[in-house]
């Protein structure tokens, strides 16, 4: 496997209708934050998740884990910072870090599997995107 050493950076601004009773940021919200953040970070490699679905690939979440650390409150600008830690050619492990300023707020994991649209099978990533993501994984 892989690892990649760029850290891909999206930042987001917490809207009063994404938190609870409490004040905090709704901890579901997060899963929406986090894909924001992988797609943007797949984007910036070249990689669009429309041109995959139109290839026939489908890249569905096997794992989501959060360690939640200190909530987010409305109107706080987050930043969350976006690492892909592992990629096999079939499985892509991003890793997330969300700040707001200097404060760690929580770290993540997602792991996604590449499907064929058609079989609903895992498999190979498409030889351009595996190319990709070899690149961009290989440390110099």
């Amino acid at each position: 496997m892989s690892q990649l050493s760029k850290v891909f950076i999206s930042h987001f601004t917490v809207r009063y209708a994404e938190t609870d009773r409490m004040g905090y940021l709704y901890y579901g919200h997060y899963a929406s934050y986090f894909e924001v953040a992988r797609v943007n970070a797949l984007k910036e490699l070249g990689v669009r998740y429309r041109d995959l679905e139109d290839d026939g690939y489908l890249l569905p979440v096997r794992t989501f884990e959060v360690n939640y650390k200190r909530p987010a409150h409305y109107d706080d600008d987050l930043e969350i910072r976006t690492t892909i830690r592992e990629f096999n050619g079939i499985k892509i492990l991003f890793s997330f870090e969300t700040y707001r300023s200097t404060e760690l707020l929580n770290t993540a994991k997602v792991e996604l599997v590449f499907v064929n649209k058609s079989t609903l099978r895992p498999c190979e990533a498409p030889q351009n995107v595996k190319e990709i993501l070899i690149q961009a994984t290989t440390r110099p």
